[in-house]
């Protein structure tokens, strides 16, 4: 299971999201003892600002593996970070210590050169594809629009299918589009959804046997509604949640 420690939150969100370095490491090492597989971070410059610096990153990163955080580490490559394509790619380019993932939104531009761009580095890419929509279809569907993320992602040639990974951003835990990607390329699936969606979603990819992710960066409550105090009790709750839908599914074949 994938923790998503903060994602673009800031300091408004609450107790539960870290932000710091030393509060990201912490929050790290916690989730992981709870049972998290794997850590993305949105790194932080210290005035709070996400930033793909080689300066940021790099210390951040060596941070954790230094404080014993020694799962696949992630990190999101967003225009959160860098509204400018060009400079995304500059930026991952001057990378000098590397994650094990980064996160590549296909619904942003430039998504296609910027995960070549990780994978030439040695760096394993999440292509991040957003599905639902109005109407369950994919977004930017419409009459007069372009192609969308799922399309842009099914167009990009995979070369290497064992370090891509494909995360589908689910809007509702609808079966029905979940079933709609079994004829995607063979490369592995994890399904997540955000705010309410987040647990829904978690369940039915239990289900599936997708992988999946949960976190601050998802989502500040846990199933029950109560609001969630770390990053480790979501995952605790996850993990849970999972294991009850895996018995069901089991208990009903």
């Amino acid at each position: 299971m994938l923790v998503s420690l903060n994602g673009g939150r800031g300091g408004a969100a609450g107790g539960a999201v870290p932000l710091s370095p030393p509060d990201l490491v912490e929050s790290a090492l916690a989730a992981v003892a709870a049972g998290a597989g794997e850590v993305l971070v949105h790194p932080r410059t210290p005035c709070g600002r996400e930033s793909l610096s080689p300066r940021v990153v790099g210390p951040l990163l060596e941070a954790m593996r230094g404080a014993g955080v020694f799962v696949p580490l992630s990190v999101s490559a967003g225009i959160g970070a860098e509204p400018d394509p060009a400079g995304r790619l500059e930026r991952v380019r001057s990378w000098t210590v590397l994650p094990d993932r980064a996160v590549v939104h296909f619904a942003e531009p430039g998504a296609e050169e910027l995960a070549q761009a990780l994978l030439a580095r040695g760096v394993a890419v999440d292509a991040v594809v957003p599905l639902g929509g109005e109407g369950g279809a994919e977004p930017g569907a419409g009459p007069g629009a372009g192609p969308g993320p799922l399309a842009r992602f099914l167009a990009w040639p995979v070369r290497d299918p064992a370090r891509v990974r494909l995360a589908v951003e689910l809007t509702a835990a609808d079966p029905a589009l979940v079933a709609g990607l079994r004829w995607l390329p063979p490369v592995p699936l994890l399904l997540f959804g955000r705010e309410a969606a987040a647990w829904p979603v978690l369940r039915l990819a239990a289900r599936c046997g997708a992988a999946t992710r949960t976190g601050a960066g998802d989502v500040l409550h846990l199933p029950d509604g109560r609001p969630a105090r770390s990053n480790a009790e979501l995952v605790a709750a996850a993990r849970e949640m999972c294991a009850a839908a895996g018995a069901a599914t089991a208990g009903s074949r």
